[in-house]
């Protein structure tokens, strides 16, 4: 069985020379701006962060983790890939095989772990170094890069979900979980039956475990179920002492207690996705913190959201591509060549297609289908269709594609009414009776009848670009 172990995993990436020790940093402002720095670089390493400014050396801060296709393709455990491209390759078709797994491999309780090396029933968050990681947050995050397990009132079905977690006080967090989660279902039950609902929350723990436990996952399965497919082995997971509720045996920062029957409080604001505050501050549910565990020189997870590319961003680009390209291949679009769902949108709002043109009308079959398909309709702002020549994931390339190859009086269609989110930054223009979109398709081919006579392309080959740099490798 598998732990679900940070140090592990933080060893293979050591040894692929992607992790970047960071000593001194404060928790307040500094290491969150040293880490959205960290990820406008072509690969950015992971940053753990020791030293850190008020506490002791040994109370540790993971930013990053997800970052390169090198380290996605390791949490992912696939191939080592270091490209987008391959990255998006290797995953294509996994997604469907791992949920169709996930039944075979339930959690396994376990009577020992690492996460039970300190427990404490005196309790201060804020033992921890939590970061308040933008100047404009309502507070300190203790859960960005979290793992919120909750059961259902009615039933067995235990839910893993990423949840923001702030600090209120010593031993109170506030748990946001937008309304529609599976958390926040489990959640509204205890509430309507005056019950007190256990909640644990993992602060760290292998990235797998965080990046499962943020994707849309059917209703009733179990995120531990869905990993251990990903694992081919069970996780192994340790009861909380309160609440019975399962958290990875090798866990590095456990928060385990109740929200008592309508103690609801003031949380955010916090950053989106899309990189704005959609919203002030709300309310939600609060936590009272009753036990803590913890292993020796712990490690907290952190992945804050935050104007893109973010410290998840990637992730969620190569995830939500491969499902797109799947999408499109299953829709009965013929030669796709690569898809990207860009940063720059959050993987939701700029998404862009690579087709070979086979017939008239295929570039907007594909740009229409990459905006409505099940996967790509929310938020999908843009959709963009190129040719082969160009790669999607290259934004300078698609807006060249863009600016050279569309006349926008006929290579634009707009959608009204699309499906939208009140979450969308436009939304306080536009507010309509019901969180509606307008989406653009665009065309960005050169035009099927005129292929024949369309200007070449000044340019050297693919060909003699990979000879050049295979030859003067020194230079480039």
């Amino acid at each position: 069985m598998n732990p679900l172990d940070l140090r592990t995993w933080l060893g293979e990436v050591d040894k692929l020379g992607e992790l970047k020790h960071v000593r001194g940093a404060d928790w307040n402002l500094e290491l969150g701006a040293i880490s959205e720095l960290n990820v406008k670089k072509d690969v950015p390493p992971a940053l753990l962060f020791d030293e850190i400014e008020g506490y002791a050396k040994g109370f540790r801060v993971l930013t990053c983790s997800t970052s390169s296709p090198a380290r996605l393709s390791s949490i992912l455990r696939l191939p080592l890939q270091r490209t987008h491209h391959g990255l998006v390759e290797a995953l294509r078709g996994k997604p469907a095989q791992w949920q169709a797994a996930a039944g075979r491999f339930p959690a396994k309780l376990v009577k020992s772990g690492a996460a039970l090396e300190h427990v404490e029933r005196e309790v201060d968050v804020l033992r921890f170094p939590a970061p308040l990681w933008h100047e404009h947050d309502g507070g300190r995050y203790i859960g960005t890069g979290c793992s919120v397990v909750t059961r259902d009132l009615e039933s067995d079905w235990v839910n893993v979900g990423t949840y923001r977690v702030q600090v209120i006080d010593r031993n109170h967090v506030a748990l946001d979980m937008v309304p529609g989660k599976h958390g926040r279902i489990h959640y509204e039950k205890h509430k309507a039956a005056g019950k007190r609902f256990p909640v644990v929350i993992v602060c760290g723990a292998d990235p797998l475990g965080y990046l499962i436990s943020g994707i849309e996952v059917p209703f009733g399965m179990c995120e531990y179920n869905y990993i251990g497919a990903i694992l081919g082995e069970p996780v192994a997971v340790l009861p909380g002492e309160l609440t019975g509720l399962p958290f990875p045996a090798a866990s590095e920062i456990v928060l385990e207690g109740h929200v008592e029957p309508n103690d609801e409080r003031t949380e955010g604001p916090f950053g989106e996705f899309h990189g704005y505050y959609p919203g002030k501050e709300g309310v939600a549910p609060i936590v009272t913190v009753e036990r803590v565990n913890y292993r020796r020189d712990p490690i907290l997870m952190g992945s804050p959201p935050a104007k893109p590319p973010n410290d998840y961003s990637y992730s969620k680009a190569v995830m939500r591509s491969a499902l797109l390209h799947d999408a499109l291949v299953a829709a009965g679009v013929p030669d796709v060549r690569a898809v990207w769902a860009h940063e720059i949108g959050g993987a939701r709002m700029f998404n862009v297609v690579a087709i070979k043109q086979r017939y008239a009308g295929h570039a907007r079959q594909a740009g229409h289908i990459l905006s409505q398909c099940g996967v790509g309709a929310y938020m999908s702002r843009y959709s963009v269709v190129v040719d082969e020549d160009i790669d999607p994931a290259n934004l300078q390339e698609v807006m060249w594609a863009v600016a050279t190859r569309t006349d926008p009086a006929i290579d634009i269609d707009i959608i009204e009414r699309g499906m939208g989110s009140k979450n969308d930054p436009m939304y306080v223009a536009y507010r309509y009776n019901a969180p509606y979109s307008s989406k653009a398709v665009i065309d960005a081919c050169r035009p099927w009848d005129h292929l024949q006579e369309f200007p070449q392309v000044a340019e050297a080959s693919r060909e003699l670009q990979a000879k050049i740099r295979a030859k003067w490798k020194d230079l480039f």
